[in-house]
């Protein structure tokens, strides 16, 4: 467990850190914070609103970067950015930047976790791409013949060999103790993708397999607590939307 350093000479006793640290760690002795041996989650609220840069947790890289508000951003455009976001399943031939790569799964390492669990394992398939997609192909094959007949969905279903990846340069598998862990971190992702002029499909069929094959989790790697949430399939798209699709409306309750 990593733990709280809290640099006397800079604390000036504010007791910021001791409000709103979420379990009760912190607490004030003699006019300066202090921090007890357990309990602490390690969410980061102290570091962060310290006035005075007296607080660091051992194990992190504790630079000091600048808080930038989400009001900084015209709401009316950021909703229509978001609106116009569409699954991508042509992608080009086009290798994606390691900058680029590099700010996807920074802003998947800052999505929100219970507890602050940061749980959440981003896997990048590189050179076992194809060796994954090989696995699914071959399984969904085989489902296809099996049950085909019985379901029309799959009957129709036409399996390529870039029938899962659509040929994308990038796959990245999320998996984690907790659903919602990994399904936040993917919408971080996407938001960044999209943000950064790349496409994203999220493979659903891909995620199936994971729970069928114990030969893809053993090339994934997973470990015995997790399961993989989502399969984003990420490139450069090679086709172009020209308006918002419809949406049915919300389904709204007030209690």
């Amino acid at each position: 467990m990593n733990t709280i350093i809290i640099d006397n000479e800079k604390c000036i006793g504010c007791g910021s850190c001791v409000k709103y640290c979420v379990c009760s760690h912190l607490f004030i002795t003699d006019q300066k914070a202090s921090a007890a041996e357990t309990d602490c989650i390690e969410c980061g609220h102290c570091f962060a609103i310290c006035p005075t840069n007296a607080i660091k947790i051992t194990g992190y890289d504790c630079n000091e970067e600048s808080i930038v508000s989400m009001t900084e951003f015209d709401s009316d455009k950021l909703l229509s950015a978001m609106k116009s976001r569409r699954s991508i399943r042509q992608f080009k031939a086009k290798m994606i930047e390691e900058d680029k790569l590099q700010k996807i799964l920074e802003a998947g390492r800052y999505a929100p976790t219970g507890s602050n669990a940061q749980d959440v394992t981003f896997t990048i398939l590189g050179s076992k791409q194809n060796e994954a997609e090989e696995i699914c192909v071959k399984l969904f094959k085989k489902g296809k013949k099996l049950v085909g007949s019985f379901n029309s969905y799959l009957k129709n279903l036409v399996i390529t060999d870039d029938f899962f990846f659509k040929g994308a340069p990038l796959v990245v598998v999320l998996s984690s103790k907790s659903n919602i862990n990994a399904g936040l971190a993917s919408s971080y992702m996407e938001l960044m993708a999209y943000n950064l002029g790349l496409g994203v499909l999220y493979s659903g069929f891909f995620v199936v397999c994971t729970k069928l094959s114990r030969k893809l989790r053993e090339l994934l790697q997973l470990s015995d607590d997790h399961e993989v949430v989502s399969c984003m399939v990420i490139g450069y798209p090679d086709v172009e939307y020209r308006r918002i699709a419809p949406r049915k409306n919300p389904k709204v309750k007030i209690l």
